[in-house]
């Protein structure tokens, strides 16, 4: 997947997220996407390659970085907490969209309750058909 199509999948992603809002606090060259005003992800060039940064629990991010040669640390962010999705043939469309709801979550999950727009512990979950009478 090259850097364009990388960018599309994770800002229409960002774009189905309730509350999630576009903004440009660093300047015209960072697309910033936020919740209730906490970033979530980031949008950028490297080196004339455009990136995706997202907010990953530290233990998740260490076993994407091991599993997938284009999640590396995250640029010019906090190195536990922050991943970079990079253009190449290893990511897929389902896991861009999977790490970017992942990041909005875990920066749901740390807002205080009142002002979460989704329940962290459920949204994206269908729920379970009723039993079989």
């Amino acid at each position: 997947m090259d850097g364009e199509a990388l960018q599309e999948i994770a800002h229409r992603r960002a774009e189905e997220l309730p509350a999630a809002e576009a903004t440009r606090p660093f300047g015209p060259e960072y697309d910033v996407f936020k919740v209730v005003g906490k970033m979530f992800l980031l949008f950028t060039e490297v080196r004339g390659e455009q990136i995706v940064v997202l907010k990953a629990d530290p233990r998740d991010s260490e076993a994407l970085r091991q599993a997938h040669r284009d999640i590396t640390p995250g640029y010019h962010m906090n190195k536990r907490h922050w991943i970079t999705l990079e253009p190449g043939g290893g990511l897929d469309a389902e896991l861009v969209r999977e790490l970017v709801t992942e990041s909005y979550l875990l920066v749901v999950e740390k807002l205080p309750r009142a002002k979460r727009p989704v329940d962290p512990g459920t949204f994206g979950t269908r729920p379970s058909s009723p039993p079989a009478p």
